[in-house]
Order: C-alpha cells, then sequence, then structure tokens
C-alpha cells in the first residue's frame, strides 16, 4: 500500500536521510551542507518557502519530494518547482516515484498552476525513462544557470 503526506517537523532527520542517500546515488555527498536543524527551518520554519512531501510504502518511509510554487511571467500563472524526488532503491519499480509525482501533478490543477517542472542529471537514465514514460517532455533548449559562494556575492555587490 502506497500512501503519500504532507512532511511535518518532526520529518526533517527522515528527509536529510532521503537527501543524503540521493546525494550518494549522484555521487556528491560531500557537497550536503544541509543539517537536521537547517532542514527544520527552511522546510516548516515560518519563513519556509518550499514544501515536502514522503511517500510511505506498508507503513514504511519509502521517498519523498521537495518542491515550491514558482511563476511563469509567459503563462501568467503560479507553476510547481520540483527540487527533488527521490526513492530508496529498496522501494523502487512499486509505484513510489509515480505517487509522488502525481501527487505534485495534483497538487499544480488543484492550485490551477500551469506547469510542473524539474531538472534531471544527464547520465541518469533511469530517470530519464521514467519521467518520458509519465509524458514529460525535456526542455533542450534551455540552459540552466548558477551564481552561488563567492560568485553570489561579488554579483550582489556589483551593482555599486
Amino acid at each position: 500500500m502506497i500512501s503519500i503526506r504532507e512532511a511535518v517537523a518532526a520529518d526533517a532527520r527522515l528527509i536529510l536521510d532521503f537527501i543524503i542517500e540521493l546525494a550518494i546515488y549522484e555521487k556528491a555527498v560531500e557537497q550536503v551542507v544541509a543539517s537536521e536543524e537547517q532542514i527544520r527551518q527552511s522546510l516548516f520554519g515560518v519563513d519556509a518557502k518550499a514544501r515536502a512531501l514522503v511517500c510511505m510504502v506498508d507503513g514504511r518511509p519509502a521517498g519523498f519530494t521537495v518542491y515550491f510554487f514558482s511563476y511563469s511571467t509567459w503563462l501568467g500563472r503560479n507553476g510547481i518547482y520540483m527540487e527533488d524526488l527521490y526513492v530508496s532503491p529498496q522501494f523502487r519499480g512499486k509505484g513510489a516515484g509515480k505517487a509522488l509525482l502525481q501527487h505534485l501533478a495534483a497538487l499544480a490543477i488543484e492550485h490551477n498552476c500551469g506547469r510542473l517542472e524539474w531538472n534531471v542529471l544527464d547520465w541518469n537514465t533511469p530517470a530519464i525513462e521514467f519521467y518520458l514514460a509519465l509524458g514529460a517532455e525535456p526542455m533542450s533548449e534551455w540552459n540552466r544557470y548558477r551564481l552561488s559562494g563567492a560568485a553570489l556575492s561579488k554579483a550582489a555587490k556589483s551593482s555599486d
């Protein structure tokens, strides 16, 4: 039996554990600097902008997704951006990932969103095949850019 529920502050450790599992899978565990307290504050604090869902399979935590509302100027409507979707290996192929994505799609419809978007690593063939099978379309004409760390600080000060 698969069930999806909104995550609560008591899930902060569970979510961090899933994040670490995901980072190990993506061969980037050294990049995880978040703590349980940071997860608790950023997802469940007063000013939280992101939300999370937890997937349970037969009463056991199987996976999670983190998402937030975005905005499309071209559509003039909100969207949902899925930051992460992860299912532990022992629960893959049982419908947990599909249930999480379907739940997010239903939230997008419920909130009159125009789209549900996410990124996937170009080498993650199982995820790409999963998303394509659900009808997702790659947005190959767009390139993602990022400012972080020192470059972010420098950009913030360059307006002087």
